[in-house]
């Protein structure tokens, strides 16, 4: 283990430069994973981190030894906690970070089984929740459009809890152009339009939409749906958010195909 104590180290700011630029994430294809969940998630799908670091009190700890005996990562950096908590994202850090390469996804030439397709959504926590109920329900595929938050950002892997470790995650898409070669059914999701969710067939190979958390999904990407659906809401509520709209139709999946 190398200890690092002074904020101006090169490494220190370099992976300070990380946190706090998306830029700089992409340009250096790489990401943070904060907490002990997280790493070990990565680890069990994934592999070893490129890159190990520890607050003091984490490197004391019996969770985090026992998960870095696990990981024989090459380097390990040791942090005093006021460095450290510069680096996490998190209230109450448990003290391990990992450094990884972003998982780097290409579309097939064709996109086979079920899949959910994003439209320009831009909260992290809402994505991070879709591919964490994508995850739990089956799903093998997640599509982003080019204007969605990424998904690797920090708040995003944080809110997703494991979940990209166990899909496909795919960004930067062009929805439309995969509409059009799409060998299954497109499931669009709208508020208030369309066949209740709960009496539409969601089996088998479909793609479920979910558009932008204010205006929706766009006009154009619904238009090449075969199904527009919404979820029956008896009660004052006008909406859902989309992360809770997309757990109710996941999840509808799940109870059809239980039904087969």
């Amino acid at each position: 283990m190398k200890s690092i104590t002074s904020a101006d180290n090169p490494r220190f700011r370099a992976l300070l430069k990380l946190v706090q630029s998306a830029r700089e994430r992409r340009t250096a294809g790489l990401s943070l994973l904060d907490g002990i969940h997280l790493v070990a998630a990565y680890a069990e799908h994934i592999g070893t981190p490129r890159e190990i670091v520890l607050s003091r009190s984490g490197a004391e700890n019996d969770e985090v030894l026992r998960l870095l005996a696990r990981l024989n990562a090459a380097q390990v950096m040791v942090l005093p906690e006021v460095l450290f908590r510069q680096l996490s994202s998190v209230a109450t850090p448990t003290g391990i970070i990992a450094i990884v390469p972003t998982p780097r996804v290409a579309m097939p030439q064709v996109l086979e089984g079920a899949s959910v397709w994003l439209e320009d959504i831009q909260d992290p926590g809402n994505v991070g929740s879709i591919l964490r109920s994508a995850a739990a329900s089956g799903i093998a595929t997640v599509c982003l459009s080019r204007h969605s938050v990424h998904a690797w950002s920090p708040r995003v892997l944080r809110a997703g809890m494991g979940a990209h470790f166990a899909l496909r995650v795919i960004e930067g898409v062009d929805l439309l152009a995969l509409a059009q070669r799409y060998p299954g059914r497109i499931i669009a999701t709208c508020v208030g339009r369309g066949t209740p969710v709960f009496d539409a067939d969601l089996a088998g190979e479909v793609a479920l939409l979910f558009g932008n958390e204010g205006a929706g999904l766009s006009s154009s990407l619904a238009a090449l749906a075969h199904r527009t659906v919404h979820i029956p809401m008896p009660g004052r509520a006008e909406s859902l958010n989309v992360g809770a709209a997309a757990a109710v139709c996941l999840f509808e999946r799940v109870r059809q195909l239980r039904g087969q």
